[in-house]
């Protein structure tokens, strides 16, 4: 009776840590995405004020150019100088 109780908590053990090396890639993958999408917008943000500081470029700093910035990063950047550039705002 002893040995199925010690196969019987191996058997557990042997799960838990399975799943425990599964949740930690998991959460390694979601904070992966999360860190990037983060600096992508911070550095989007960043380069929205940099290019503003250009004495030709006047994006207008509002609620929606932040979030194209932030979301798009250098590329929604680009495409804001681009938006300007062609007069539509």
């Amino acid at each position: 009776m002893e040995i199925f109780t010690v196969m019987i908590l191996i058997v557990i053990g042997s799960l838990i840590v399975a799943l425990g090396l599964f949740g930690i890639k998991l959460l390694s993958k979601i904070g992966k995405f999360a860190l990037t999408s983060v600096f992508n917008m911070v550095m989007g943000v960043i380069f929205l004020f940099i290019v503003n500081l250009v004495p030709f470029i006047e994006i207008p700093i509002n609620i929606l150019t932040v979030l194209v910035a932030g979301f798009g990063g250098i590329m929604g950047v680009g495409i804001l100088v681009i938006g300007q550039a062609m007069g539509l705002f």
